[in-house]
């Protein structure tokens, strides 16, 4: 072999060595997961995870990994999202493939796959548009659910009065309040505020949302297969929703009875009719198991969330006497004291929609985000995520994010004014989570929040046994919910 055969022999072996390193460098470069930190047998990295407000925990996790990074939760692996512009990223530039719904196994224990918060795939779609469809129906997002608010606010202020201006827990005349508003759509009535039912079944919404957001609660969705055989609070998650459960089913028995196709009286009626209508089809998802999982999905959702937001609403307000000074000052010029409060006053009324909006944000009722899934293998900011793999967007990091917000941590009313005084809107304002998973009730929930902050700020003022400098605005318990410390109110009249 002459020397000019032999060298282009060794120019040949090297390009080919070097395009086979190319190309497995390009594929695991693909391929290669986020990075995070090194997992421990069964565990996973649990041990490396701040229990006492897991969000923070994590945003600090994105400090060292970047904003896209995975944690084994006990032996699953998750991935999570850190920050507005990776969130915004994965739920809406690419709302298909981050559109499953990641499985919690507290709530699943019940529902089973069914409804509209943790299906999937057929059942998702069709419950999800079936139910928006049906609430429009029934006047979400029109004048005709705004009047049902009103005359819910009108019930709130007489119970208001009833105490007479003395301190009291506010938990659950909040919760009364806004559930009979999601009541009047699912069941086809409100409840008195002396039912003594409608109380049992909010002291088991309220007290199933607490033990979720509880450290029991979180090992129970981690480890379901040991922790449902082990003693403990846990346990008590399984039977309040399951007397949520049965409240739902014994309501659709009675709609059985006295059902008129014609004239749907409810949501359950409009349910009914849409199981016999589908009752040939094969690949239908309406039938009675579907129906109470998405009843019950609505009737705990609506009720939770909204109640405990106004409820750590008002503790801010306690805190921060100026600012509902500043909210009555505007209310009295806008509405004066006589006018019922509506929506087209929101327009009018900038502070107090920029107030109302802070306390979304600075509360961050669900800080992790109900968990999603990858629908499909996923390339995504460099790395592989495999189909399957739960992901948390975090919207503690996108709502605390101090690219998007000048204050990100203290309350401000200002993250939501312009320099004019002006209503400023902000698109990291996702309190309601965002993409194909937003949830379907936001119309309603803006709408109440506003009326009900406004309505009882138009016709009373705040007061607390306590200075404000030693009212605790932190959350009580930070995990899947951010819950406020307990306190008490006084309501005087202006």
């Amino acid at each position: 072999m002459d020397a000019a055969v032999a060298q282009t022999l060794f120019l040949a072996v090297c390009l080919s060595s070097l395009l086979i390193l190319f190309i497995r460098k390009t594929v695991y470069q693909r391929d290669k997961l986020p990075p995070g930190p090194t997992p421990l047998p069964f565990i996973g990295n649990l041990l490396q995870i701040d229990t006492d407000g897991t969000a923070k925990g994590l945003m600090k996790m994105s400090e060292k990994y970047g904003p896209v990074f995975r944690l084994y939760i006990g032996p699953e692996m998750t991935v999570v999202l850190s920050g507005y512009e990776v969130v915004k990223e994965a739920l809406i530039d690419q709302a298909e493939v981050f559109g499953g719904r990641g499985n919690m196994e507290t709530f699943n224990q019940v529902l089973q796959g069914f409804g509209i918060s943790f299906s999937n795939g057929e059942i998702w779609k069709q419950s999800r548009q079936f139910s928006i469809m049906t609430l429009k129906d029934f006047g979400v997002g029109k004048r005709g659910i705004e009047e049902r608010i009103q005359e819910e606010a009108q019930f709130l202020m007489e119970e208001l009065r009833k105490t007479k201006e003395l301190p009291f827990d506010p938990t659950f005349i909040f919760s009364q309040a806004v559930s009979n508003v999601i009541c009047s759509i699912v069941f086809g009535n409100r409840f008195d505020y002396d039912d003594k039912e409608f109380h049992h079944l909010l002291r088991m919404i309220n007290e199933s949302f607490c033990l979720i957001s509880s450290i029991w609660g979180q090992l129970y969705d981690i480890f379901p297969n040991i922790m449902k055989n082990l003693p403990g609070p846990h346990n008590r998650i399984r039977h309040c929703l399951e007397i949520l459960e049965e409240y739902i089913r014994k309501k659709v028995k009675q709609n059985q009875q006295t059902l008129d196709p014609n004239s749907p009286r409810d949501f359950i009626d409009c349910f009914l009719i849409k199981i016999e209508q589908k009752k040939e089809n094969s690949s239908s998802h309406f039938h009675m198991k579907n129906l109470i999982a998405t009843v019950f999905a609505l009737f705990f959702a609506a009720t939770e969330t909204m109640s405990t937001t106004l409820r750590y609403g008002f503790l801010i307000l306690l805190k921060y006497p100026e600012i509902e000074e500043r909210m009555h000052q505007e209310i009295d010029c806008v509405m004066g004291r006589q006018h019922s409060p509506c929506l087209e006053d929101r327009n009018r009324m900038p502070y107090a929609n920029a107030v109302i909006h802070e306390i979304q944000r600075f509360s961050n009722i669900i800080p992790l985000n109900v968990p999603r899934e990858v629908t499909k293998d996923t390339h995504f900011r460099g790395y592989m995520i495999p189909k399957g793999t739960r992901v948390i967007p975090l919207l503690h990091s996108v709502l605390r994010d101090p690219t998007q917000f000048s204050d990100p941590d203290n309350f401000n009313p200002g993250h939501f004014l312009d320099e004019n005084g002006g209503f400023k809107k902000n698109d990291a304002f996702m309190p309601f989570s965002a993409g194909k998973r937003i949830c379907l009730g936001e119309g309603l929930a803006r709408m109440e929040l506003f009326m009900f902050f406004v309505s009882i700020l138009q016709n009373f003022s705040l007061k607390s046994n306590k200075h404000p400098k030693d009212i605790n605005i932190s959350p009580a318990v930070s995990n899947f919910g951010n819950i406020p410390h307990l306190y008490e109110i006084s309501f005087v009249p202006r």
